[in-house]
C-alpha cells in the first residue's frame, strides 16, 4: 500500500519567479512533503484471480482505443483480492485512475465465480447513468468470452422514481389541482404548466419501456412527477390490478435475476433500515463513499411540519374519518412550534411541544385504526394510510428522542417571517450511522468503498470510524489503499492560497479585498474560472462584484436550471461559473474550459448547523478533538472535492486559488493540506498571476 502524507507549510518560497513565468517550467517541488511507502503485503504474490482481473482490464482498455493506467490495474487486483479473501476495502482511487472500470470488471468476474450477485450503489444519478450507459457495457464487452458464463447487469431505483400505471389510471386519489386543470384544458380554458407537465407525462407513459423520472426527456418538476407515481407506503402491492406490468416490479425481477446490481446510496440505507429493496447480496461497492454518511444521515431524517398535518386532516376528511383528535393536536404542536426556540434541542424538547406532540401520536393512532373499518376503496385508503403513518413514524421517533440513552438529534428550523417562507419544520436524525452500516452491511456481505477523496488528513481512519469499522481491526477485518492519480499535478496545476488576505467572516468584511483578487485572477486567466463558494448569498454577492470588474460573462447558480449553466460554461471557454456545494463535488469540466478554480473559505459547516454541534459535542465527551473529528474532517473533505475539479486529464493545467488565509497560517492547515494533490505551492499572488497570463497565451 501507498500511503501519501503533505505536511506544508505554505512559507514564501525562495525560487527564480522569472522561472516560473513560463508554465511548462514549473518546479515540481512540494516544500516539506513526506512520502511514506509501505509494502502491500500479500498483495505482491498475485493470485490467478488478481491476474485475471488485471487482464479484464487490459481488454477494456484495449476495446476503448486507450493507454494501459498502471493505477487501474493495481486497483483491480485489490477489489478481486478482497473480493475473493472476504475483506473490506476502502479505496481512494485519484482522478484519472478510471476507478469504476477498476472494481466493475473484478465484481462481475466475482459474481460469476461465486454465483452471488454484487451490488454497486452511488450518490448521483450522473454516475449512475454513466454507468449504465457507458461503462457497465463495456465492461460486459471486456469479459465476454472471459468467464464461465456472460453476466447480467440491472439498474433499481427506489419506486418512486417509476411511473405508477394504477396512478396513471386514475385509480389514487389527486391531492393537488391537476384534475380541475385538465378538466378546464379539456373546456377549452387555459391550462397550468403543471397540468401541461402531467399530459406530457401521460402521452410518455404509452411509449417508455423503463418507465424511470431520469428517461423522461427535458425532465420534469418534483409536483408534476407526483401525480403518476407513488412510493413505497402508498404502493397497493400485490392488490394492484397492474401488478404484472408495474415498472417498478419488473425493474425489481430484473434485478433479483442479475449478477450486477446498480443502486443508490438511499437504497442502501432501505435495506439496512430492514426494508426488502435489494435483492440478495454477496459483496457490495460503494462508490462516491464519501458521501455515504452524510447519505444514510439524510434517509434517515425525519420531518414534522404543520402541512404535514394539515394534510393527514384532509385525508381523513376525505373519506369521512373522524379527524377531530389529529386537528386539536395539530393545533397544539402549532402553538408548542410558535413558542420555541429554533435550532438544536440540546436539553431535550420543551414540555409544551412534548404534550401536543404524545397527542398527536395518540390521534394519528386513533385515525389508522378507523381507518380500518372506512368504507374507501383500497387505492384511497392506502394513500391515507400511507400519509399516517409517515406521520406516526415521526412520532415515534420523536419521542424516542426524549429517552435517556436515545442517540436522536432533534432540531428545529424557522423560516424568515419576513420573507413569508412556509413553516417552522421539525427534525430528528441519528447521531450516528456507523452501527447501521456494521450491523447491517459489514458484518453480511464483503464491502469495497471507493473515491477520490476518501481520506482525511492522508489517513483512512476517519472515513472507517465513521462506518463502524475498528482501527484495531484494520489488516484483519479490512484495510485501504490509496491508488495515486496518474497526472502530473506538479507541474499541471499551482495551488495559490493568498495568505496577505484578512481570516474572512460571516459578516462578510473580507469580502470586497477578495473580490479585487478574483478579478485579476480572471483577467489573468481570461476567464474560464469556477468558483465556489461557501453559500449562495456570497457566490452572487462576488458574481456582482466581479462581473462589474471583468470582461467576461459570468454566471451564478441560481439564474436558470444548474444543467443549463453547467453546459454554457463548458461551451464557452471565457465564461465564469460562481456557485456552491453542487458544484464542488461532480462537475466535470475537462480542457481549457475550466482553468482556474477559486474557493472563498475553507467549508467549515456552519457552526449553528445541528448534527455538526451534536456530533462535536459526543466527541468532546468521549475525550477527542470534537472539531478536528467533525467540523476540519468535513471541511478537509469537501476542500479535496473543489479543487479535485481542475484538472480532468493529462493534458489540463490550470490554478487552485483558496482565498483564505486560514490555509496557511491556521494549525489545522496541515489536515487540509494533506488531502490535496501535489500541485506546486505558493502564495506570491504576482507569480500566479504571470503563470495564468502564459497560459492564457499557449
Amino acid at each position: 500500500m501507498v500511503g501519501i502524507v503533505h505536511e506544508t507549510v505554505l512559507d514564501q518560497a525562495i525560487v527564480d519567479n522569472s522561472k516560473l513565468c513560463q508554465w511548462a517550467s514549473l518546479s515540481c517541488q512540494v516544500m516539506g512533503t513526506t512520502q511514506l511507502n509501505e509494502p502491500d503485503g500479500p498483495s505482491e504474490v498475485v493470485g490467478q484471480d488478481q491476474e485475471q482481473a488485471a487482464q479484464l482490464v487490459d481488454k477494456a482498455v484495449e476495446l476503448l482505443g486507450g493507454s494501459q493506467r498502471p493505477g487501474q490495474r493495481q486497483m483491480a487486483k485489490a477489489v478481486q483480492r478482497s473480493l475473493g479473501e472476504g475483506q473490506h476495502l476502502l479505496v481512494q482511487a485519484g482522478t484519472g485512475v478510471g476507478k469504476t472500470l477498476a472494481y466493475l470488471l473484478p465484481a462481475l468476474a466475482q459474481a460469476v465465480q461465486a454465483d452471488e450477485c454484487v451490488v454497486v450503489a452511488t450518490a448521483t444519478l450522473a454516475l449512475q447513468r454513466q454507468i449504465m450507459e457507458k461503462d457497465l457495457p463495456l465492461a460486459l464487452e471486456a469479459v465476454k468470452d472471459q468467464l464461465d458464463r456472460q453476466p447480467v447487469g440491472a439498474l433499481l431505483m427506489g419506486r418512486a422514481n417509476y411511473l405508477c400505471r394504477a396512478k396513471l389510471a386514475g385509480d389514487y386519489p389527486d391531492q393537488d389541482e391537476v384534475l380541475f386543470d385538465l378538466e378546464r384544458h379539456s373546456s377549452g380554458a387555459s391550462s397550468s404548466g403543471l397540468a401541461a407537465e402531467v399530459r406530457q407525462l401521460h402521452r410518455w407513459a404509452k411509449k417508455t419501456e423503463s418507465g424511470q423520472r431520469e428517461s423522461f426527456p427535458g425532465g420534469v418538476s418534483a409536483r408534476a412527477w407526483r401525480q403518476v407515481s407513488v412510493n413505497g407506503l402508498q404502493c397497493m402491492g400485490p392488490k394492484c390490478r397492474f401488478v404484472t406490468e408495474c415498472f417498478a416490479e419488473q425493474a425489481r425481477e430484473r434485478a433479483s435475476a442479475a449478477d450486477l446490481v446498480v443502486t443508490n446510496h438511499a437504497m442502501v440505507a432501505l435495506g439496512l433500515a430492514g426494508q426488502p429493496v435489494l435483492p440478495p447480496y454477496g459483496a457490495m461497492v460503494i462508490d462516491e463513499a464519501h458521501q455515504l454518511t452524510a447519505s444514510l444521515t439524510n434517509a434517515y431524517t425525519d420531518e414534522l411540519s404543520l402541512g404535514q398535518i394539515e394534510r393527514a386532516v384532509k385525508a381523513l376528511d376525505r373519506l369521512k374519518v373522524a379527524s377531530g383528535k389529529v386537528e386539536k393536536a395539530g393545533q397544539a404542536v402549532a402553538q408548542a412550534l410558535d413558542q420555541a426556540m429554533a435550532g438544536w434541542f440540546r436539553a431535550g424538547l420543551p414540555e409544551d411541544l412534548g404534550l401536543a406532540l404524545a397527542s398527536l401520536r395518540t390521534g394519528v393512532r386513533a385515525g389508522l385504526t378507523a381507518l380500518v373499518s372506512c368504507e374507501a376503496d383500497d387505492a384511497s385508503r392506502q394513500q391515507v394510510q400511507a400519509e399516517l403513518e409517515q406521520l406516526l413514524t415521526v412520532c415515534d421517533r420523536l419521542a424516542e428522542s426524549q429517552k435517556t440513552a436515545s442517540s436522536l438529534v432533534v432540531w428545529l428550523t424557522r423560516p424568515k417571517r419576513s420573507l413569508g417562507e412556509g413553516d417552522p419544520v421539525l427534525y430528528v436524525a441519528p447521531l450516528e450511522v456507523a452501527s447501521k452500516v456494521r450491523q447491517g452491511l459489514l458484518d453480511q456481505a464483503t464491502t469495497i468503498l471507493t473515491s477520490a477523496t476518501l481520506q482525511v488528513g492522508g489517513s483512512f481512519d476517519a472515513p472507517a470510524s465513521a462506518i463502524g469499522l475498528e482501527l484495531t481491526e484494520r489488516d484483519h477485518l479490512w484495510r485501504g489503499l490509496e491508488v495515486e492519480s496518474p497526472f502530473d499535478f506538479a507541474h499541471q496545476a499551482i495551488l495559490y492560497v493568498a495568505k496577505h488576505l484578512p481570516a474572512p467572516d460571516r459578516e462578510g468584511r473580507a469580502a470586497a479585498e477578495q473580490h479585487e483578487v478574483m478579478a485579476r485572477l480572471i483577467e489573468a486567466s481570461n476567464g474560464g474560472a469556477l468558483g465556489l463558494f461557501s453559500s449562495q448569498k456570497a457566490a452572487e454577492r462576488a458574481a456582482e462584484a466581479v462581473g462589474g470588474k471583468v470582461d467576461f460573462t459570468v454566471l451564478c447558480q441560481g439564474e436558470t436550471s444548474l444543467g443549463a449553466l453547467v453546459e454554457q460554461f463548458i461551451e464557452e471557454p471565457e465564461t465564469c461559473l460562481f456557485g456552491t456545494l453542487s458544484l464542488w463535488q461532480g462537475l466535470d469540466a475537462p480542457g481549457p474550459t475550466c482553468r482556474l478554480v477559486m474557493i472563498d473559505r475553507l467549508p467549515f459547516p456552519r457552526p449553528d448547523e445541528p448534527m455538526a454541534q451534536a456530533r462535536t459535542q459526543a466527541a468532546n465527551q468521549a475525550g477527542r478533538n470534537g472539531f478536528m473529528e467533525v467540523a476540519a474532517s468535513h471541511a478537509a473533505m469537501l476542500l479535496a472535492q473543489g479543487v479535485g475539479r481542475l484538472i480532468r486529464r493529462s493534458e489540463d493545467r490550470g490554478v487552485v486559488a483558496v482565498l483564505d488565509s486560514r490555509l496557511a497560517t491556521a494549525g489545522y492547515r496541515g489536515l487540509m493540506l494533506a488531502g490535496l494533490p501535489p500541485m506546486w505551492r505558493t502564495d506570491n499572488l504576482e507569480t500566479v498571476i504571470a503563470s495564468l497570463e502564459s497560459l492564457a497565451e499557449s
